[in-house]
């Protein structure tokens, strides 16, 4: 399992004049924290099972405060915890790496100063850890982007010294990706040698591990400076898109049997004493059907060009990691997704006991408030093959926000 470790303990010193001292990660921006926007894409990860946050000591009490108001309001569903930061960012690591579980295995090390972090992203540095052969644990993975800019290198008195080959270089971003057990082995051979470094794979570095760098992604910026905050500022004008899903899958138990059988899951959310789906994924007709209208949300076709039944490499796949595939693509469009609505339709189960969990559990998939998700079920009278509890069916409407091509 993974966590995700949000560090805002820095003091943000270069944009003190822009922002009256006050620091960055503490900026209103979508009526929140700064920080906050970042809780918010690790929280729609399927992979990532819980946040920890890293304040400053003087306003740890104040921000506990403030999140469990957002987590609250949000209804993210995750667990979280807050611990004070140290004096130096790797101190503050360390602090955030004690409060974690003992049955996390991977940690993500990112800097709530990067808001415009993307679930694809957040899953790229997940796959970086495992290794081609089964079971196989990569030490640490990092995001980079390929260097734009001539580097040189200078001395004491400013002249160059060195010209690197830019393409071996890259500008390293966060979320930074560590096998839980590599990085608090090398934060305490730093602490036995005395290390100060500016970000957790140098430590790895350090401790002679390889650290593999995957694609970053160069809207993934960091405030720092004045200038930056116009990034916060800019808006373009967006107009309303809107994507219809429809999904169906058959009840186990008559004669069909090219598909196996599973049990049944809605929304992401097991539907205890239902009868199983016939199904190539895990048959969550519901997410299906989401993904469907995500996808013509953007004008990107339905789920069967991405994850087609014919490919072995979704035989029971989890949906709600296949939905973070699909998100990905939403994320590329730049379409906000604002609203769906969801229905399920079914003689049986009874939704009605599930349907706030299955709310809370997409409104936490999908990043929205759960005012923005709605969940309803209907019967068809005894007709058709759902009126004959045959099997299940559900139809999907989101809506959206994207970039007016013609502004």
């Amino acid at each position: 399992m993974a966590w995700a470790l949000l560090l805002a303990a820095g003091q943000g010193n270069r944009l003190a004049s822009a922002t009256g001292g006050l620091a960055k990660q503490f900026l209103d921006w979508k009526g929140a924290p700064l920080y906050w926007e970042s809780a918010l894409v690790f929280s729609r990860c399927a992979r990532v099972e819980g946040l920890v946050f890293v304040f400053p000591e003087a306003c740890i009490d104040e921000e506990h405060k403030r999140v469990t108001v957002l987590m609250r309001d949000a209804s993210l569903g995750l667990p979280w915890k807050v611990v004070a930061g140290g004096a130096l960012r790797q101190d503050s690591v360390r602090n955030g790496l004690s409060v974690l579980p003992d049955d996390c295995e991977e940690v993500l090390i990112h800097d709530a100063a990067r808001p415009f972090v993307s679930p694809a992203l957040v899953n790229r540095i997940l796959d970086g850890l495992h290794g081609e052969t089964p079971g196989e644990r990569i030490a640490a993975c990092i995001p980079g982007v390929p260097v734009v800019d001539t580097i040189k290198v200078m001395d004491g008195d400013g002249k160059v010294v060195a010209t690197p080959d830019r393409k071996h270089l890259r500008a390293v971003q966060t979320p930074q990706g560590f096998s839980l057990a590599f990085l608090r082995a090398a934060h305490q051979r730093a602490e036995q040698e005395g290390w100060v470094v500016t970000d957790d794979a140098s430590l790895l570095e350090l401790c002679g591990h390889a650290v593999h760098v995957a694609e970053g992604e160069v809207g993934n910026k960091k405030i720092t400076t004045p200038e930056d905050l116009e990034m916060l500022r800019m808006a373009g004008e967006r107009i309303p898109c809107v994507g219809y899903g429809y999904d169906v899958h058959k009840y186990a138990g008559g004669s069909e049997t090219k598909q196996p059988a599973r049990p049944m899951r809605l929304g992401g959310v097991p539907i205890a004493g239902s009868p199983d789906v016939l199904a190539h994924s895990d048959g969550d007709v519901l997410l299906h059907a989401l993904m469907d209208a995500l996808l013509g949300c953007i004008g990107a076709g339905d789920i069967g060009t991405f994850f087609p039944d014919s490919d072995p490499a979704f035989d029971n796949a989890n949906s709600a990691v296949l939905l973070d595939t699909v998100l990905e693509h939403v994320h590329k469009a730049n379409v906000q997704i604002t609203h769906v609505d969801l229905t399920v339709i079914a003689q049986v189960p009874k939704v009605s006991p599930y349907r706030e969990a299955i709310r809370r559990n997409i409104a936490r998939l999908l990043g929205l408030d759960m005012g923005a998700v709605n969940v309803k079920a209907t019967t068809e009278e005894g007709l058709g093959f759902t009126g004959e509890r045959l099997g299940i069916k559900a139809v999907a409407v989101v809506m959206g926000l994207r970039n007016n091509r013609d502004a």
